[in-house]
């Protein structure tokens, strides 16, 4: 099926969104017992960890832990936001950088400045959205970044959002005092979905969705490691506990240029791949045999791929075997660990 469809359903009774694009499944997000990103906790210090410059913190849902700790000592209260998932067996990661985010703005009250997004490139466009900012939030001492939804949407619901962001944030840096509890709460699938999933799609909601529109199917294939790519070719991604394994194949082509081939499939097709499996951390590409003439090219391809995905994701470089290194947020739990 052609086009863009948001569905929204749940899975073994956890609220979920699915992202399909013309037919294939883009995107997903799937509820956990894990804290949700975005929770903001007022935490107390407990103890800090010798030669990692971090500290563990406590909140009612058990240790956090936090970077960059100078200056802190046990007792001190704080407020953190939770920054994504943990590793097993590691504490959940927080920043003391909040931010509150939603479909039209991110306030951000400890980088004051209006910001537009740089996809937004008409100069009218972007001054249009900036007198918006600038009448809501001009006087709040606040940071607000307007996000690239932005553009063409109604004055009344940028202004809406912007005003709704920057009450939450008030609500909470009013509310640092005491012992530990969380503040808020981070947003769900279906919330998430429609903050984040902003180009034009079709929004199916009814019950039954995901099996009704593919979703369903779509998950058996991602649950497996296999990745069919073009030409024939292939890769494989496989977690592991210290790190994201990815192995790329030819197939059965055995032209000279192969494996160039394969491996500029495999940069195209990577950011979905990893994203719908919920995959981060350490991330290893085995590539495709192909000349060093073409790592630049490579390079790029990846870069351009990664640029459009929504995770932030280091590409770190080569290793003396040839290998491919990254590093990539956690901001989605294992897909696997999820639905067990």
């Amino acid at each position: 099926m052609k086009g863009r469809q948001i569905i929204l359903d749940h899975i073994n009774g956890r609220e979920a969104a699915a992202l399909m694009v013309d037919g294939q499944l883009d995107d997903l997000l799937v509820d956990s017992d894990a804290p949700r990103p975005g929770t903001v906790y007022r935490a107390v210090a407990d103890r800090p960890v010798k030669g990692q410059g971090g500290m563990f913190l406590k909140t009612p849902d058990g240790n956090v832990f936090l970077r960059q700790v100078k200056g802190l000592a046990p007792g001190d209260v704080m407020l953190v936001q939770v920054t994504g998932y943990a590793e097993p067996g590691k504490a959940i990661p927080v920043t003391q950088k909040l931010l509150f985010k939603s479909r039209y703005a991110i306030v951000t009250p400890d980088a004051p400045g209006l910001n537009v997004s740089r996809s937004i490139r008409d100069e009218d466009e972007r001054d249009r959205i900036l007198a918006i900012a600038h009448d809501v939030a001009g006087e709040a001492g606040v940071g607000l970044i307007l996000r690239s939804a932005c553009e063409g949407a109604d004055v009344a619901d940028i202004e809406e959002d912007i005003s709704a962001m920057l009450d939450l944030a008030e609500q909470v840096a009013t509310d640092a005092e005491g012992g530990a509890g969380k503040l808020i709460d981070g947003d769900g699938p279906h919330v998430s979905a429609w903050r984040d999933w902003s180009e034009e799609a079709e929004v199916v909601t009814e019950a039954g969705s995901f099996e009704t529109h593919g979703v369903l199917d779509a998950l058996e294939d991602v649950q497996g490691s296999y990745v069919p790519l073009e030409s024939g070719a292939s890769l494989f991604v496989e977690p592991t506990r210290a790190l994201v394994a990815v192995d790329v194949n030819t197939g059965r082509d055995t032209s000279p240029s192969a494996g160039t081939k394969a491996n500029f499939a495999a940069a195209r097709m990577l950011p979905r791949a990893l994203r719908v499996r919920g995959l981060g951390g350490q991330i290893v590409l085995d590539l495709a045999p192909m000349p060093k003439k073409d790592r630049r090219g490579f390079e790029s391809a990846l870069r351009s791929a990664f640029r459009r995905d929504s995770i932030d994701t280091a590409l770190v470089g080569w290793t003396p075997l040839g290998h491919f290194e990254m590093q990539r947020k956690k901001a989605r739990q294992e897909l696997r660990e999820v639905l067990k």
